[in-house]
């Protein structure tokens, strides 16, 4: 799953980008109320962790708009301001939760997870396809009685893929899903790991394998063979 996390203190949005990429999340940062607006407003985020204290628009601003557009994506405002009255002005905007600075990062994930299920848009956190199953939570990916554990990108991807199956991706699709906009990374990077999951696919023995279609990019599917 894909995470906004909208903080002006840098060093606390990079290390709560570590901690979430760690538990297996996709993770777009930015640092100021003007580029949270426009990050969320793309639809591509399945929840939203939101300051309030931030540079050109506030937190509250910015949920706010989102709200007024239609974004139904769930928000959790995670900020300093601890007043019974900035609870109310939050929850009364539009916001899903509200967790104040300083905070436990295991109470914060756990939150989150509460976040995502309660959504209307609840994402299951087991999938299927054809004789693959994967545990969103452990990172394991399981056919027949072979197993193993996926973590960071690899993780990532087998997750949007199996999200999607039969759905076609370009690379570039995939590299905005799972390395977002401002990777330094290159686009092969996304062939690298596609080849990497493919031998992983392989060791387990499924019948599922990502196929490329070329010209238009890669999907899941079930092998003909």
């Amino acid at each position: 799953m894909k995470l906004l996390i909208a903080e002006d203190e840098r060093d606390l949005a990079e290390a709560l980008t570590v901690f979430f990429e760690k538990n297996n999340y996709t993770v777009e940062t930015v640092n100021n109320g003007r580029d949270a607006y426009d990050y969320a407003s793309t639809g591509e985020f399945d929840g939203i962790i939101l300051d309030i204290m931030m540079p050109v628009m506030d937190g509250i601003e910015v949920l706010k708009k989102l709200r007024e557009d239609g974004i139904s994506v769930p928000i959790m405002m995670l900020t300093a301001k601890t007043q019974k009255d900035d609870r109310i002005l939050g929850y009364d905007s539009g916001a899903d939760d509200y967790l104040p600075k300083p905070f436990s990062p295991d109470e914060l994930l756990s939150r989150v997870r509460a976040l995502l299920r309660r959504s209307c848009e609840y994402k299951p956190s087991a999938l299927t396809y054809n004789d693959l199953s994967l545990d969103c939570m452990s990172g394991i990916i399981t056919c027949g009685d072979k197993s193993l554990r996926l973590v960071g990108k690899e993780f990532q991807l087998i997750e949007l893929f199996m999200r999607t199956p039969d759905i076609v991706m370009s690379a570039d699709r995939i590299m905005e899903r799972i390395w977002g906009w401002n990777s330094d990374s290159e686009i092969n990077v996304v062939w690298v790991h596609i080849s990497n999951l493919r031998k992983k696919l392989n060791s387990i023995e499924s019948k599922v394998g990502i196929h490329a279609k070329r010209g238009l990019g890669y999907v899941l599917e079930v092998s003909d063979d």
